[in-house]
């Protein structure tokens, strides 16, 4: 198993107990010590549930991002990303910025990003995936 960059997708499984992810989860760290995810899918899954109010949640999203590790945006995940949206484009292929930048920060990171999104992601060459549902 490689170290992963687990996607917002993913993640809303798990904190949904999705019992494939679960078990997928806890293998995971099995072998290694926290879980990784983006600013980015922080921010996504914040704001989804402050939009639906969603107290309970919320707490239980706060304490899973307590005790694992939240990867930032970076000069090289920036460029790694810029990079990413002009192959894309240019191809006519392109997916949403977010999908972009969570893309270059797997990639600068030399992660496996998780995702049951392979529909977008696969579009993006050396970007190793796997889907957990």
């Amino acid at each position: 198993m490689r170290p992963a960059l687990i996607d917002t997708d993913t993640i809303s499984f798990f904190l949904r107990n999705q019992p494939n992810v679960v078990s997928h989860f806890r293998e995971y760290l099995k072998e290694f010590e926290s879980i990784n995810l983006s600013i980015i899918t922080y921010y996504e899954i914040l704001s989804g549930l402050k939009y639906r109010d969603a107290h309970k949640q919320l707490a239980a999203f706060f304490e899973f991002v307590a005790s694992n590790s939240m990867l930032p945006i970076t000069k090289d995940s920036i460029e790694i990303s810029a990079d990413i949206y002009a192959e894309l484009r240019n191809r006519g292929v392109l997916i949403d910025d977010i999908d972009i930048l969570i893309a270059g920060i797997a990639l600068s990171n030399d992660l496996v990003l998780v995702t049951h999104n392979t529909a977008h992601f696969e579009r993006i060459d050396d970007l190793e995936l796997e889907d957990w549902f």
